[in-house]
């Protein structure tokens, strides 16, 4: 496919590159399609495949429920932490799908269920984000 634009001006240009990108997204998805990883840090925090969405335990008095959308496909993995000497447990959520958009939008849904805390370092977070570690409250001497 081949994408052209009428003119050289800033709008056309805008429009193009955004054109191009989209259509570019849209056949990589459909051949390859997209995938977002997440992590579960906490103790007791976890999640598990209900039906067509998911379930989590996420530290509140009640499970969390997420139905998946159309189109998208959750899946729950367990693991170990990749820092030597820890032993803590982590789940992963992998969402994928062929539309990239709704990809990002249910894994930013599903992250912001329980934010990663700075303090404690607990919450869901996408694979690989660094969260910076915040300290305490200093005690008074």
């Amino acid at each position: 496919m081949v994408v052209t634009r009428p003119s050289d001006s800033a709008p056309h240009r805008s429009l193009h590159g955004l054109t191009r990108t989209l259509i570019a997204n849209m056949v990589e998805g459909v051949t390859k399609g997209f995938e977002k990883r997440l992590e579960i840090h906490g103790v007791g925090y976890r999640a598990a495949v209900k039906g067509k969405g998911i379930e989590m335990q996420l530290g509140y008095s009640h499970p969390i429920s997420y139905d998946a959308p159309e189109g998208i496909t959750l899946d729950v993995e367990d693991g170990v932490t990749a820092d030597p000497g820890s032993i803590a447990r982590v789940t992963k959520i992998i969402v994928k799908g062929a539309d990239k958009e709704k990809v990002g939008q249910v894994a930013a849904e599903l992250r912001a269920k329980r934010k990663p805390d700075p303090y404690k370092q607990k919450g869901v977070r996408y694979e690989g984000e660094h969260i910076r570690k915040k300290a305490g409250k200093a005690a008074i001497k």
